[in-house]
């Protein structure tokens, strides 16, 4: 059977496949993106029109990596001409603790942000409530998702790389400095740069090649809820969970224009493979859901839930996954709250390939010890 050569592979065209592809035709390789499904598919974490993007971390990395993500999707909006991220502000409020690490990170690193007591929040953001101290970002937004995968892959076209949906690879194996990729189709190839982010489907494609730590496929199941009150004003929210908060688990919350006001629960969900979900909300999730919003947005109906349903894939201590052994590079985990960097997890996955190392927390061979919350990270 003929094997092609191919420049670089990029497997799986969601946020950051769709992003490595980008930054590696930019930097002159002949890039080839594969997608196991068509366009605007809903079988992963990267689909929909909302997503949380903010700088509220109480880890400086994630901050920092924020900061240049910002530039980078403006960059990408005016390569492709579309909107893609649109400032809101956000706060942050529930547990003491996890509030005062992100203010002591954003004030070392000179970021924006405002403390309020919890009424005064409450007055300014009527529909909201609050019990404990408010942080408040500028800078918080939202991306739309489904334009933002749309945009990358544009503009790795742009640059001169293929994007091929309904390719779904059987096997990839390494032979010394090459990659191999077979297609179900039969189609075979050989590759030096072979980049893999393949969201849930990470151990599936690249567990035999790499010591993977365990990342945790869960089916999530937010919902969009109607608002009685005008919520255009309403920033994203973050909320940090504390005993007595009636919360499985820290939530968040944000604007999804046309749709409704979307709220969640971070990282609860059953736990799948993402080739046997149903794609549903649990009766017991969706009740839970229900009360949290009852609580804590009197501006919203909670009889008004449409559930949908998104993937995490989640390793226990919430940090990604981006290194490289040999030809093959590899990016998964991304928990939750990978969405806000795309482009610039792109640029990290190219420079991989090119040599350069990427964050040691980032590494294979990190120690991952289970350190799950909001305060790490966010939708």
């Amino acid at each position: 059977m003929t094997t092609t050569d191919v420049g670089a592979v990029v497997v799986g065209g969601g946020l950051v496949g769709s992003a490595a592809a980008w930054q590696l035709a930019r930097r002159g390789r002949d890039v080839l993106l594969l997608e196991r499904f068509g366009p605007g598919h809903v079988h992963g974490a990267s689909h929909g029109a909302s997503r949380i993007f903010r700088r509220t971390y109480a880890d400086p990395t994630y901050v920092r990596l924020a900061q240049e993500a910002e530039a980078a999707w403006r960059e990408l909006e005016e390569r492709t001409g579309t909107d893609l991220l649109t400032r809101t502000g956000g706060v942050d409020h529930g547990s003491a603790q996890a509030l005062a690490g992100l203010v002591a990170t954003l004030r070392s690193l000179d970021e924006p942000h405002e403390l309020l007591p919890a009424a005064a929040a409450a007055e300014r953001w009527p529909g909201l409530s609050f019990e404990t101290e408010v942080l408040f970002s500028p800078a918080t937004g939202r991306v739309h998702a489904d334009r933002a995968v749309a945009a990358l892959q544009q503009a790795a076209a742009l640059e001169g790389g293929e994007v091929r949906h309904h390719a779904r690879v059987a096997r990839l194996d390494v032979d010394g400095d090459h990659a191999l990729v077979e297609l179900e189709d039969g189609t075979r190839l050989r590759t030096r740069e072979l980049v893999v982010a393949a969201g849930g489907w990470a151990h599936d494609l690249v567990g035999h090649l790499v010591p993977l730590p365990r990342i945790t496929v869960t089916q999530e199941q937010p919902a969009h809820f109607q608002a009685a009150v005008p919520t255009e004003a309403w920033p994203a929210v973050v909320h940090h969970a504390r005993p007595g908060d009636g919360t499985p688990a820290d939530a968040y919350a944000l604007a999804t224009p046309g749709e409704g006001y979307k709220v969640g629960f971070h990282g609860v969900g059953p736990v799948v493979h993402p080739d046997e979900r149903d794609y549903a909300a649990t009766p017991e999730g969706l009740a839970q859901l229900r009360a949290y919003v009852g609580r804590w947005f009197p501006g919203l109906d909670p009889a008004t839930a449409e559930p949908i349903s998104c993937t995490y894939a989640t390793t226990d201590d919430e940090h990604f996954v981006l290194d490289r052994r040999g030809p093959l590079t590899v990016a998964a985990g991304f928990s939750g709250h990978g969405f806000k960097f795309g482009p610039v997890l792109g640029r990290v996955l190219a420079d991989l390939v090119d040599g350069r190392p990427a964050a040691a927390m980032f590494g294979l061979e990190s120690v991952r010890t289970a350190a799950r919350g909001l305060s790490t990270g966010s939708s």
